[in-house]
């Protein structure tokens, strides 16, 4: 019994040792986290501030944090707007084209990349990952180019013409899409399609009734982010793209609401806010699946 008490004695000051920097590693870690959101959370705060004040308080020298006559005037103004709804529909019709086409390729050929081995197999996988992070800044001067060959040589006019960006986006979305999906199909283990080979299924059927079920998660992520940067895209509407009725969102709202050295902070301010929003409520409800399609993918391959 006296042995028993000295070891648990012994013990004690460890376990409150380890205790005590539990409690440090926490107050730390809530203590970054509170910075983290303060530093990301103050950029939509000060749009959202700035949305609900009028023209003349904005130019105002005073408190930029502080509402003195709060209005919904530039709500109004810009939802009755033709352009800013046609900027609204021109996006949403292009980002979820670009999400159907991405994901037509992105799991046919991480499915073939990951599953169906053959010479190469390897080496085109990561040539395709590659080929994602050759920045947009490069790729539009020769896609350009293409696109001007095209009209030349078979009088079909790619440019201005909101459907051009369908063609375009997949080349930022397909490369990292495809590279998710290539990951999170080698972690889901062989044995299923062996089987399902085993018992006469085609590639076909093993991929739609077996792999697209179970990679849910990796599908929704890879989906997400196919969406997230067809929205967001500002280089290739801006360059491939000039008419007000051929405009997306990111790009209209700058081309219409700046005017020379004129700038209407507050409907700027508004237009960013509601364009943000529908990708905001897509992550809000799928951010689960997304981490876990990410994780899966970075951790496996």
């Amino acid at each position: 019994m006296a042995n028993t008490a000295v070891a648990d004695a012994s013990v004690r000051p460890a376990y409150g040792s380890m205790s005590r920097d539990r409690r440090w590693a926490l107050r730390w870690s809530y203590f970054f986290l509170v910075l983290f959101a303060i530093f990301f959370l103050m950029p939509p705060i000060y749009m959202l501030i700035t949305s609900l004040k009028t023209s003349q308080e904005i130019s105002a020298a005073g408190n930029p944090w502080w509402i003195y006559n709060p209005t919904l005037a530039n709500y109004a103004e810009l939802l009755t707007q033709n352009h800013y709804l046609i900027f609204f529909r021109n996006s949403a019709v292009v980002s979820v084209c670009v999400v159907a086409v991405t994901m037509l390729i992105s799991v046919i050929a991480a499915f073939a990349l990951a599953r169906m081995k053959f010479w190469g197999s390897a080496t085109l996988a990561t040539g395709v990952f590659m080929t994602y992070l050759i920045p947009e800044t490069l790729l539009f001067i020769p896609l350009f180019k293409m696109f001007a060959w095209v009209n030349d040589t078979f009088g079909i006019q790619l440019m201005n013409h909101w459907w051009t960006l369908i063609i375009l986006y997949p080349t930022l979305t397909v490369p990292f899409c495809t590279w998710i999906m290539i990951g999170y199909f080698a972690s889901i283990p062989k044995e299923l399609d062996e089987a399902a080979l085993i018992d006469g299924a085609t590639w076909t059927q093993t991929l739609t009734k077996i792999f697209i079920p179970v990679a849910l998660p990796g599908i929704i992520a890879a989906t997400i982010f196919a969406f997230t940067v067809s929205w967001a895209q500002f280089l290739y509407p801006l360059a491939f793209t000039t008419s007000t009725t051929e405009l997306v969102l990111p790009v209209g709202i700058i081309t219409t609401l700046i005017k020379g050295d004129v700038f209407n902070w507050g409907q700027i301010m508004t237009g960013a806010l509601l364009g943000a929003a529908p990708p905001l409520i897509i992550y809000a409800f799928l951010m689960d699946y997304y981490i876990a399609g990410l994780t899966a993918g970075a951790t496996k391959g």
